[in-house]
């Protein structure tokens, strides 16, 4: 299943041994059909967008089959709740696995075992301890499967086509969760095993996407330069927190992921608690729920496909304090229509901010690094987000919503604008970039002269990014 993670880190700290020195033009962002102009795009594309949907159907269903077998809210809970631990556990670890073996062995692999275990879980009459057991088996193949395609999709899109198509990912993976939730419990309060045959359906057709449409490269790491598999994911983590500007992409994700979920972990109490006469407290928590993806999806696609690659670059920085900015009004306890809009507004630009921080982050890692480094950020991701609903719950069981949430958005814009000011400069980056070709064996001919950040070029990226 899904990491569960609405900002899923995509293929970010995961690109690969052939990225291209393709530059796009300097007059503007890439197009749509660039990006689906590829082929082997259109079938990673494909493969991710039903397995999401998938997840989330049988995330919704499995949810409600496990209640009905056991009038448990809390093991209900538990079984929603399983997809997180494989990141919380071993994330990191299980994704180097991608970095020893071919992409596309990974991913078929990957969804060949999630497709059997699904099955498994759809037999009727199956333990309830089964189902969590067979679930968190299940999830454990999500890391080095999101690894692989994360490092997969920078050899696919060269320059500007990458941040495109992550901006895809993210918006069509945000759309995937609402589909999936309304399909799966619309499906399962019919019959939960079809929402689970579902899935498994949707792992097997995405194996064969990835299988016929993807080609097949050699690993990132070459079996003379594998260590210790503890050791290898040790140097992902070296590799993210010891370089500059890798710290500096890692830190700016990680503090907007702490008030990003924060509208949608409350969403539940807040609506029932502030919703009033005016709506219903369902329908308030439906819209406070869906205000962010909706907001995540407008973001990623009008910011990545109508602005320039260097005007996006210097977004950066001020999106990243609007991001937080906007939640603030919440100090005023304001109806949840007006919350949704904060919400929507928040979406916006984390993800206007996102896909423009995983390219960098992408192009400034060296090859071998690519799936590790998709760990460590994609785990990060999981667990600050989670850290994030359960401290600003806690503290709204003491006081009231709209206070922790606007005081603690105050405190993200004081985070963010510590980390703008902190920002690497244009050099401190390029050069790290330039840094990460040479050591991939790809730095630009002499003869070239390399294009500075300003034109455009460093868009890609992202926690690919996760990230799920």
């Amino acid at each position: 299943m899904v990491p569960g993670s609405h900002h899923e880190w995509p293929a970010t700290g995961t690109m690969e041994a052939m990225v291209s020195d393709e530059r796009p033009s300097p007059e503007g962002p890439a197009t749509f059909r660039e990006v689906f102009a590829q082929s082997e795009y259109r079938a990673v594309f494909a493969a991710s967008t039903l397995t999401w949907i998938g997840d989330y159907v049988a995330k919704a269903a499995v949810t409600l089959l496990v209640y009905r077998e056991t009038q448990s809210v809390a093991l209900s809970a538990a079984a929603f709740a399983v997809s997180y631990l494989p990141w919380l556990v071993g994330g990191p670890l299980l994704a180097t696995i991608a970095e020893r073996h071919r992409y596309r062995q990974v991913m078929v692999v990957c969804d060949l075992v999630r497709m059997a275990l699904m099955l498994l879980v759809a037999i009727p009459g199956m333990p309830v301890p089964v189902i969590l057991a067979l679930l968190f088996a299940t999830t454990l193949a999500n890391p080095p499967s999101q690894a692989a395609r994360s490092a997969l999709l920078p050899l696919i899109l060269p320059g500007d086509r990458l941040v495109l198509g992550l901006s895809v990912n993210a918006s069509v993976g945000q759309a995937a969760q609402v589909v999936g939730y309304l399909l799966g419990a619309a499906v399962a309060t019919v019959n939960p095993t079809a929402a689970l045959l579902m899935n498994a359906g949707a792992f097997a057709l995405s194996a064969a996407l990835v299988r016929l449409g993807v080609g097949d490269r050699p690993p990132a790491m070459a079996s003379e330069h594998r260590s210790h598999l503890l050791r290898e994911t040790a140097a992902g983590f070296r590799m993210v927190f010891y370089t500059p500007v890798l710290r500096a992409i890692a830190i700016l994700v990680f503090s907007a992921m702490l008030f990003s979920i924060v509208p949608e972990g409350l969403a539940a109490a807040w609506a029932n608690e502030h919703a009033g006469e005016s709506m219903d407290p369902g329908l308030a928590q439906a819209v406070i729920m869906a205000a962010t993806p909706v907001g995540f999806i407008l973001g990623g696609l009008l910011i990545g496909r109508t602005v320039a690659p260097a005007r996006r670059l210097l977004l950066l920085r001020p999106l990243a304090v609007v991001a937080p900015l906007s939640l603030v009004p919440a100090l005023l306890d304001p109806p949840p229509v007006v919350v949704a809009l904060l919400a929507a507004t928040c979406g916006f630009a984390v993800a206007g901010m996102l896909p423009v921080a995983n390219g960098l982050f992408v192009q400034a890692l060296p090859d071998g690094f690519r799936a590790r480094a998709f760990g460590v950020m994609a785990t990060g991701v999981q667990v600050i987000q989670g850290a994030a609903v359960l401290v600003t719950g806690l503290l709204s069981e003491r006081f009231p919503i709209p206070i922790v949430v606007g005081v603690w958005s105050a405190a993200g814009v004081v985070l963010m604008s510590l980390v703008a000011l902190r920002w690497p400069d244009q050099q401190t980056v390029t050069a790290s970039i330039e840094a990460a070709r040479a050591n991939s064996g790809h730095a630009p001919p002499r003869r070239r002269p390399t294009t500075p950040p300003e034109a455009g070029h460093l868009g890609p990226g992202r926690p690919r990014h996760p990230v799920t």
